[in-house]
This record gives structure tokens, C-alpha cells and sequence, in this order.
């Protein structure tokens, strides 16, 4: 069963350099929705990959929006909810490539 560990950080985003303030639920960046391969269950910082996770799809279900995320260096593939505060040109973008 996962187990959701609210860890509050802030970060610089590897792939565009952003400075991000973490809020606790924090798991992408804002700007360019790269995030990173850190976690086994959600929040844990127990993955040992450490690879970059690109958001390569958007979708949305039950009225929930998602960025869908891979990892560039072992292809783990995960969603995470949508920030009010994401970059809504990336996820317009997202959406199109795959026709949501």
C-alpha cells in the first residue's frame, strides 16, 4: 500500500533552472513540468535513479487534471496532479500532442 509523506522542499529544476518553493505537495516544476525520479511511494526520497522525469502527456479523470511523467533513464512512467500554478502553455501543449 502506498503511504503519502508530505515532504516540504524547495529546489532548483535541473532541466530549466527554475527555483521552485516546494509547499509539502510539491513534485514538478511549474515552469516546465520536469520533475525528478526521487520517490518509490510519494514522498519517501527511497528511489535510487535519481533520473529526470519528462512530462510527455496530460490527461484528466474524474475532473482531475495530470502531467504524465517518464523517466529519461529508466522509462518509469507516473502522473501527478496539476499545480494551479503550472505553465499553462506546457499543459495546452501536452494535451494537443495527445489529443485530450
Amino acid at each position: 500500500m502506498k503511504k503519502f509523506i508530505k515532504t516540504k522542499e524547495n529546489f532548483i529544476c535541473e532541466h530549466c533552472k527554475k527555483y521552485v518553493e516546494g509547499t509539502g505537495y510539491t513534485n514538478h516544476c511549474p515552469l516546465c513540468l520536469f520533475s525528478k525520479h526521487v520517490d518509490v511511494n510519494p514522498g519517501d526520497r527511497m528511489s535510487e535513479c535519481h533520473g529526470m522525469m519528462e512530462p510527455v502527456g496530460a490527461e484528466t479523470e474524474k475532473g482531475v487534471d495530470y502531467v504524465i511523467l517518464k523517466c529519461q533513464k529508466c522509462g518509469h512512467k507516473k502522473r501527478n496532479k496539476l499545480a494551479e500554478n503550472d505553465e499553462i502553455d506546457v499543459i495546452i501543449k501536452l494535451a494537443k500532442d495527445r489529443n485530450i
